[in-house]
């Protein structure tokens, strides 16, 4: 998906301000920005569900505007939790949504049960909407999302309004998208979220384009010591003072200190060459290493720089 010199005006308001952004592959990207940054806006231009002033937006190398059908066709989205009907069952809304992708007949039951599937609701497939909670609902928009088995996926906020038990159950239904190979496009407010669910970080503000990339590289770039990198590591086993003292002692690493057993804080050296070095080191440990990521700490002070710099 790509924004060319994208530009939004309401009268004398600028929402979006010649953005300029090019993502490409399958990637979760977390879209980042205060309220009335243009996040919604960028995404309903996105969609075509409104015109921009200026500029061109494209998704899959076709033009929104000018190719809407094509460029949509495998596009899937979620903008501001749209209601389903309360009296139906998820599966006889989403067949309704199936048709309405012009899906044939003869698929749209499979499609319809893939989807169910994804977002683990097979249990209540066949209970009415109006029963179901918010996290459940929200995850039943999500399976119509889906529906048109789309490679580029863009959600509004989607755990707006969800209780933690539902935010935490949409998060991990985020989660397991990116397992096959698609383009997660996800807007939010949230910074652990982001933290939490994403590989990569848009951060914009006056709908202007502050910062594209890596969280790894986003918060060393922008931290207030660009010298050094702060992450987070999960492992599968506990850790015992001998693996975190060993840690301490890899090539570049500065510290090592557990937030809890299965959680280590580790700080090292900035630079590609040490990073790659790093993730090398710990796999050769054989420690149970399932997840590294920047900490939501780190990323909220460069965000708070950056939107304070932007202001």
């Amino acid at each position: 998906m790509e924004a060319i010199n994208l530009t939004k005006k309401y009268g004398n308001l600028i929402a979006l301000d010649n953005l300029n952004l090019k993502i490409e592959g399958a990637r979760c990207v977390g879209f980042l920005g205060p309220n009335g940054a243009g996040k919604t806006t960028t995404l309903k231009i996105f969609t075509d569900l409104i015109r921009a002033s200026g500029g061109m937006s494209f998704i899959n190398g076709l033009s929104v505007h000018e190719n809407k059908r094509e460029a949509l066709g495998h596009c899937g989205t979620l903008i501001e939790s749209p209601e389903i009907y309360p009296s139906l069952t998820p599966n006889k809304a989403l067949s309704m949504v199936a048709e309405l992708h012009g899906i044939e007949r003869s698929e749209r039951a499979n499609r319809v049960e893939e989807a169910i599937a994804e977002v683990k609701m097979d249990e209540w497939k066949d209970k009415k909407i109006g029963k179901l909670s918010k996290g459940m609902k929200q995850r039943i928009n999500i399976a119509a999302a889906l529906l048109p088995e789309p490679e580029v996926i863009l959600l509004d906020e989607p755990t707006t309004g969800l209780d933690p038990k539902g935010m935490t159950e949409v998060r991990n239904i985020v989660k397991s998208l990116k397992k096959k190979n698609r383009l997660i496009f996800m807007s939010s407010h949230l910074l652990n979220e982001v933290s939490d669910v994403c590989d990569q970080v848009v951060i914009i503000d006056h709908g202007k384009l502050l910062v594209y990339d890596s969280l790894e590289n986003v918060t060393s770039r922008f931290s207030a010591n660009g010298t050094t990198i702060v992450i987070e590591i999960s492992l599968s086993k506990p850790a015992d003072e001998a693996t975190i003292n060993k840690m301490r002692s890899l090539s570049n690493v500065i510290s090592v200190e557990a937030v809890d057993p299965r959680n280590l804080r580790l700080v090292f050296s900035a630079g590609a060459g040490n990073q790659e070095r790093l993730v090398k080191d710990l796999g050769a440990m054989d420690v149970g290493t399932i997840s590294f990521k920047a900490p939501s700490s780190a990323l909220e002070d460069t965000y708070m720089n950056l939107i304070k710099d932007g202001a």
